[in-house]
């Protein structure tokens, strides 16, 4: 709400706003922790013994809405973190067929999804999930739902078919063990407390990161050199943007494993990199100077043919390109009108007013930086100013954040398939990692229903860590003679822990 209240950009240039964002950032930080402990707790307790499978099931769901919440929030940091997760993990989405509607450069859009519809979905969860939680009630005891179960003995059992019906049935049943008395407003409040104290303290203390983004102005200022080769590469239609296929374009292949999910809905934001990255913005500008007016003339009066091998040229001899001036100063090569054309460019570009154009291709009040990212990922300086920040996908970067600040580790299970050999050179990695992480987190929801999964907790006694066995009640007197005997004991004997 304090974020909102200055605005999407307040954070940036405003210390108070500065302060509130890195109460954001740390009380993330945490609330992600807390999750994970949460829901690991409650794997160890295999907390959905007992006809509480829908109970695990809206927690698993509520925890991927989780995650999906905050990385909505990452790409909507509006800096240098931000714009590279957008860049490479819009690889991943379009590799799916999801980037085509759910575009991860268009920061609108990312933003009302973090702000708006990901919170509603993630809050109905959590109160279905809370709601099961007190229909279901919590889980006994593991050790209190085995029959015969002597808590000395190894843990091997899992019993007949008739034995562990019975543990479920106990399970299913009203806790009549011992309980211990829990105010849960006093727990409650004092958990608020300490999880306030820790978020104000950390973002006082540590502050938030928040490196500058790269434009296309910055780009062209300190890399000039790799900017005239990659707008060289737009034109002869060899950048990644050119070749990369749906949803941009039609050139590329899309990745496949059996079959290409961005097939399905095909081109559905169109790039043309060299129309939108060069040729409109030069035409844009082309009336107030003549010498681009003849040369884009010229450009645009030869056959196809003549313009790939102009800029095809051009591209060889960039390399060894020197500045005059300011001025790019290329050796001679057959290259006709594009030394001009990209001397403008650079020009252009270093203003700002490449910025400007590939932002104004879109509405007034555009937010879809989709163009600008696209055309800077193109590029060497990009990627190489993302890797001394520990930014890359070798360098486990989407859980890495600017500085050294804690990231997003909640996102390891989807950042460890790229590392795995044989896969980590494929060229279809990104929906490798899509179905792996798909499979994974299906796993994760439906561990209720597959026998030696929902065993595991049994046979690792991590629980104990969890359920601290309860003190022996106190010896009772012998009965005087003639008392008749007791009742004969439950088959169920105490349970090791507390409920």
């Amino acid at each position: 709400f304090a974020i909102a209240l200055g605005g999407t950009d307040w954070w940036h240039t405003n210390p108070v706003g500065h302060f509130f964002n890195s109460v954001h950032l740390w009380s993330v930080e945490l609330f992600m922790a807390f999750l994970v402990i949460h829901l690991w707790g409650k794997f160890w307790m295999a907390a959905w013994r007992g006809r509480r499978a829908l109970t695990w099931i809206t927690g698993v769901v509520a925890f991927v809405a989780a995650i999906m919440e905050c990385f909505t929030g990452y790409l909507s940091q509006q800096n240098l973190d931000s714009q590279w997760i957008a860049t490479n993990g819009k690889d991943a989405f379009n590799a799916a067929g999801i980037g085509a509607f759910f575009n991860l450069m268009n920061f609108g859009q990312m933003l009302l999804w973090h702000v708006v519809l990901i919170p509603i979905v993630l809050v109905a969860l959590v109160g279905a999930h809370v709601l099961m939680v007190r229909i279901r009630g919590v889980s006994h005891p593991l050790e209190s739902a085995m029959p015969r179960f002597e808590y000395t003995k190894p843990r091997t059992w899992l019993g007949t078919a008739s034995e562990r019906r019975a543990a479920r049935a106990a399970d299913a049943a009203p806790w009549r063990g011992p309980t211990r008395r829990y105010d849960i407003l006093k727990e409650g409040t004092i958990a608020g407390l300490v999880a306030l104290v820790l978020t104000v303290g950390l973002a006082g203390v540590l502050s938030s990161p928040d490196v500058p983004p790269v434009t296309v102005q910055s780009w062209a200022k300190v890399a000039p050199a790799d900017f005239l080769g990659t707008a060289a590469s737009e034109l002869n239609g060899t950048s990644l943007t050119a070749t990369y296929g749906p949803p941009y374009n039609t050139n590329g292949t899309p990745q496949s494993e059996g079959f290409a999910p961005a097939n399905w809905f095909g081109v559905t934001q169109p790039v043309d990199p060299a129309q939108s990255f060069v040729l409109s913005p030069l035409a844009a500008t082309a009336p107030t100077n003549r010498a681009l007016t003849a040369a884009l003339a010229a450009y645009n009066a030869a056959p196809a043919a003549l313009q790939n091998k102009w800029a095809t040229n051009y591209a060889n001899v960039v390399t060894k390109v020197k500045f005059v001036g300011g001025v790019p100063v290329i050796p001679p090569a057959n290259d006709g009108p594009v030394p001009v054309m990209l001397a403008s460019e650079l020009s252009l570009a270093r203003s700002g007013a490449i910025d400007t154009d590939l932002l104004a291709q879109r509405q007034f009040y555009g937010t879809d930086y989709t163009r600008p990212l696209l055309f800077m990922e193109d590029g060497q300086y990009y990627s190489n100013l993302a890797a001394d920040m520990n930014l890359t996908g070798d360098q486990w970067g989407v859980m890495n954040e600017t500085g050294s600040y804690p990231g997003q580790p909640w996102l390891w299970l989807y950042q460890l398939w790229y590392h795995v050999p044989g896969w980590r050179n494929s060229a279809n990695v990104d929906l490798i990692a899509i179905y792996m992480t798909g499979l994974a987190t299906l796993l994760l929801l439906l561990v209720p229903f597959i026998p030696g999964l929902r065993d595991i907790p049994r046979w690792i006694p991590v629980h104990r860590l969890i359920w601290r066995t309860p003190e022996a009640p106190p010896s009772r007197p012998a009965p005087p003679e003639g008392t008749p005997p007791a009742p004969r004991p439950q088959d169920h004997p105490a349970p090791s822990g507390q409920a």
